[in-house]
């Protein structure tokens, strides 16, 4: 059994100081989660934390899908000798898409998300309802390795409503959960008084100044232990700006104060994996913004990877940070003999990632047209999430009443990105949130928008925002109706019909293209770094599952492909190109390139 009290934490009455490594399994190939969870033990760590991404496994209402993972990766963490911290939200932030709430429900309740509402809650419950009992069950306290489970996630950084926060930890006890549950927060007044809860521990989240952060935490609680639940070791990236980095150097001292202030400690991340497909969230800063910190616009799509430039890098090779905080644990090991009694026999080592294919090109030689769905008449703009679409793309198309002059047209609440066509032409590339040039059109044209989503905010007032045209299109004042839509999903490769492009893939650029070579792998396969040189932006495939988003922006220039996803022969590589290029190769790079 898991006690704690303001000096710490004790398993079965010995004292245990908790140090933990954040691997979200949804962000790894389950093939390559041996490899990660043995490197965090091999650094010196004795537990792993994850969050649990509720829209993967409801991506529509009781449409329930790898609800199995959670499982599999709390029991290979106990089969590589960790114990496990669980935070399954139901928001999790995490620079994940829409926090981790599903799309569809916060469409649906909007700003009663994340509070008391009935219908909100009654979501929430029908979910823990199927995925508790795969970590009730895992509990320490019945012979598991789960030893702690979170309740909600940062909430003093978002809200107030301690009935909400109450309901969860009721229901985390009803439906079984022993161990202790905590909270999470920053370790601001405001913050752990609005997202805390009487007899239910409070952690802090920081990356330096461990005295200053204990402090406040017990200046409010002093009851409880000092634990950093995320210690932010490094940064995640937004696309069009600099990759973050963090000195190794500074970050192991800022470890090795947090121990020597009798901290427990969770690394976030210490490993951080990837933002496969869609998933990647998004940022928003609140007006006024600084354009030199967010360009032109106030909206900061999150990057494909997710390295984190954490101990581990998104492929799973250690690092120099990695080498410096296996020097910290191992000085801590031996300062505290006492700790060693909770590990196994086990000498651990640092296992070798998988093997990185040599450089290579692969021609794209084939070309489709993107298979849009059927047409379909709205009298105004319908959103992403009113199309039971969670992202993609949509075309909307509009017919200019004339006969009329040149005026001009006006987009309301575009998220997130769109190219625009009139008459079959394409005259415009508008950004959210970005000045742009004005376009005029005179009556009786056609004017058609070809909308994407980049990511719903993860954090901050615009969690839960919907996607696509959200106001309408304007010629001058004067909404225009009659919206033909036509819809574009990713979560699958697109089946279209290819035909052979001679000489390489041409075109005018003029709208999206499909475009598809063939990789040749031998009998040893291994992980691949793919890079789209003269692609603008778009999407990419490797047999059929989506990497994820590229964008010629930068900082990211590489894809990490995982092993996994390789097989001995011919791997189908597919991009859908969004921009004014026509990409004719994907080129394989030695190494990762994040800017």
């Amino acid at each position: 059994m898991l006690t704690y009290d303001a000096t710490g934490f004790r398993l079965d009455g010995r004292p245990l100081r908790i140090l933990s490594g954040a691997m979200h399994y949804f962000r790894t190939h389950p093939g390559q989660w041996p490899q990660r969870l043995a490197a965090l033990r091999a650094m010196g760590l004795n537990t792993v934390e994850t969050y649990v991404a509720w829209n993967i496994h409801e991506p529509a209402p009781g449409r329930y899908e790898r609800m199995e993972e959670l499982a599999a990766f709390l029991d290979e963490a106990a089969r590589q000798g960790l114990w496990a911290i669980v935070r399954p939200g139901p928001y999790i932030c995490a620079e994940w898409d829409n926090g981790g709430l599903p799309g569809w429900l916060t469409a649906r309740v909007g700003r009663r998300a994340r509070t008391s509402d009935p219908e909100y809650l009654a979501a929430v419950d029908a979910f823990f309802d199927r995925l508790l009992p795969a970590v009730v069950e895992r509990q320490v306290d019945r012979g598991g390795n789960v030893l702690m489970v979170q309740v909600e996630n940062e909430y003093g950084s978002f809200g107030s409503d301690a009935a909400y926060l109450a309901h969860l930890a009721d229901g985390l006890r009803a439906r079984g959960v022993e161990v202790p549950l905590f909270t999470s927060d920053g370790p601001e007044e405001h913050m752990l008084t609005g997202g805390t809860l009487p007899g239910v521990p409070a952690t802090v989240n920081f990356g330096s100044k461990p005295e200053d952060a204990f402090g406040v935490l017990r200046a409010l609680r002093p009851e409880d232990p000092p634990f950093c639940m995320e210690f932010w070791n490094g940064w995640f990236d937004h696309w069009g700006r600099p990759h973050h980095t963090r000195d190794a150097e500074d970050a192991a001292d800022a470890l090795r104060r947090i121990l020597a202030a009798g901290g427990s400690v969770n690394l976030y991340m210490a490993h951080g994996g990837t933002n496969f497909g869609t998933t990647a969230g998004a940022n928003h800063a609140d007006p006024p913004f600084n354009s030199t910190d967010w360009e032109h616009s106030p909206f900061q799509p999150v990057t494909t990877s997710y390295d984190y430039d954490a101990p581990l890098d998104e492929r799973g090779a250690p690092t120099r940070k990695y080498e410096l905080f296996r020097e910290v644990l191992a000085q801590f090991a031996a300062e505290h003999p006492e700790q060693a009694r909770f590990l196994d026999d086990r000498t651990p080592e640092l296992p070798p990632p998988a093997p990185v294919l040599p450089a290579a090109e692969v021609a794209l030689t084939e070309t489709a047209e993107p298979p849009f769905g059927p047409p379909a008449v709205h009298p105004v703009p319908p959103v992403f999430e009113e199309l039971g679409l969670e992202h993609g793309l949509v075309r909307y198309t509009f017919r200019v009443p004339g006969p009329r002059p040149e005026l001009p047209l006006t987009v309301d609440g575009l998220r997130d990105r769109a190219t625009l066509w009139v008459d079959g032409r394409r005259v415009a590339e508008l950004e959210r949130g970005a000045e742009s040039e004005p376009v005029t059109v005179a009556g009786g044209c056609e004017v058609a928008l070809l909308v994407e989503s980049l990511g719903r905010v993860n954090y901050g007032p615009l969690v839960g925002e919907t996607k696509g045209l959200t106001g309408g299109l304007r010629h001058e004042r004067q909404y225009l109706h009659g919206c033909r839509t036509e819809v574009l999903r990713l979560e699958s490769c697109p089946e279209a019909e290819f035909r052979a492009a001679d000489g390489g893939v041409t075109g005018d650029g003029g709208g999206p293209v499909l475009v598809r070579g063939g990789l040749e792998v031998g009998e040893a396969t291994g992980d691949a770094f793919l890079a789209v040189p003269g692609g603008v932006r778009g999407y990419l495939w490797v047999n059929g599952f989506l990497l994820g988003r590229y964008d010629a922006r930068g900082p990211q220039s590489t894809f990490y492909c995982p092993q996994p996803l390789l097989r001995p022969g011919r791997n189908a590589i597919t991009l859908l190109e969004l921009g004014d290029a026509r990409p004719d190769r994907v080129e394989l790079r030695e190494a990762p390139e994040l800017g």
